[in-house]
């Protein structure tokens, strides 16, 4: 059982809004699973992080009446997941003791619970783990606040393949390029979107100043070559095309406006190349339409800091999202919910 268990389930029916809530545990991450839209994972933290330890919640059966609750407990706060993409039952977690922990989810609650594999390196917290998305990749990518990120195969080696060290602040946020194998992005304190591909080594392959303040969190967009977006502490959002960056041009596309503090996560939909959504600190998560540079839908249910968010891969339109009110909200799109 939970040290902190999760208290109530997901209320309301489909297209309704629905909320998780949680007892001692403040949301930093989640992901639904590739595998299944009925499936979703948090990473979380007793008293914000700052001190305690961290729990890895799974839910299953996400709405439905065969819905429940395991939990995975780690002794320093967990501060991001990611679900395996060549194991549907198996998650990674980076923690604030600057390790990366790999769980078997599947296990029985007889079971030993302790992760299958615990990976050390970083020397700070790690905020940032994404697997490689590529076919034919079985990469895992780590960001630090040690101000590195690092390359990772799980399945042969217990230690990183490349460590890449372009940034001079802590990194944030880390992403796998979706269309073009090896390569990745990363977001840091020091206001730089930079671009790597792991077989040069570990050199950047391109660097931006994306803002001139923390840049918290970064996104490709999955339908077009070479776009990313990138979110700040400046309360903006920015895109750029990596194309027509170089000899002292940022390569920038467009502005979002209208959050009030620091956005701590955004994603493009894996549906619309179009749509993008984005958490934060001001206690609301959007929806934007890039082509027109306009907010869509604006949630403002959340009562603390909103600072991870996902789309669901396998029902188009829906989007959850946590925060340090101990909630997990489900938020279905374009049908009143907010």
């Amino acid at each position: 059982a939970a040290r902190y268990p999760l208290r109530g389930r997901l209320q309301g029916g489909p297209g309704r809004h629905r909320v998780l809530r949680t007892a001692g545990l403040h949301g930093h991450c989640l992901q639904f699973s590739p595998y299944t839209g009925t499936r979703l994972a948090c990473a979380a933290a007793q008293h914000f992080g700052i001190a305690g330890a961290g729990t890895l919640v799974i839910v299953d059966g996400l709405g439905t009446p065969a819905q429940g609750v395991r939990t995975f407990e780690w002794p320093d706060g967990l501060f991001a997941c990611a679900w395996c993409e060549d194991h549907e039952h198996q998650v990674v977690t980076g923690s604030g003791d600057g390790s990366l922990q790999l769980w078997d989810t599947a296990l029985a609650p007889s079971q030993p619970r302790g992760p299958l594999h615990v990976f050390r390196e970083h020397t700070k917290e790690v905020y940032s783990v994404h697997w490689s998305q590529a076919r034919g990749e079985n990469l895992l990518l780590s960001g630090s606040w040690d101000t590195t990120c690092k390359v990772w195969d799980p399945r042969g080696h217990s230690q990183s393949l490349n460590t890449f060290s372009g940034h001079s602040a802590l990194v944030y946020s880390a992403r796998w390029s979706p269309r073009a194998p090896g390569v990745f992005c990363s977001v840091a304190g020091d206001g730089l979107l930079n671009v790597c591909d792991v077989r040069s080594g570990g050199s950047i392959a391109q660097s931006v100043r994306a803002h001139d303040y923390e840049v918290l969190s970064c996104d490709w967009n999955k339908y077009r070559d070479h776009v990313l977006a990138t979110g700040s502490v400046d309360k903006t959002i920015r895109g750029f095309d990596l194309r027509a960056a170089g000899a002292g041009r940022s390569g920038q596309l467009w502005q979002l406006n209208g959050h009030g503090f620091g956005i701590r996560q955004l994603q493009f939909s894996p549906h619309e190349p179009n749509i993008m959504a984005s958490a934060s600190y001001d206690f609301s998560t959007r929806v934007w339409d890039v082509d027109r540079n306009q907010c869509v839908e604006c949630y403002e249910a959340h009562s603390e800091f909103v600072v991870g968010l996902d789309f669901n891969l396998h029902q188009p339109g829906q989007l959850a999202d946590c925060s340090w009110d101990e909630t997990i909200h489900i938020h279905d799109l374009n049908r009143g919910t907010s």
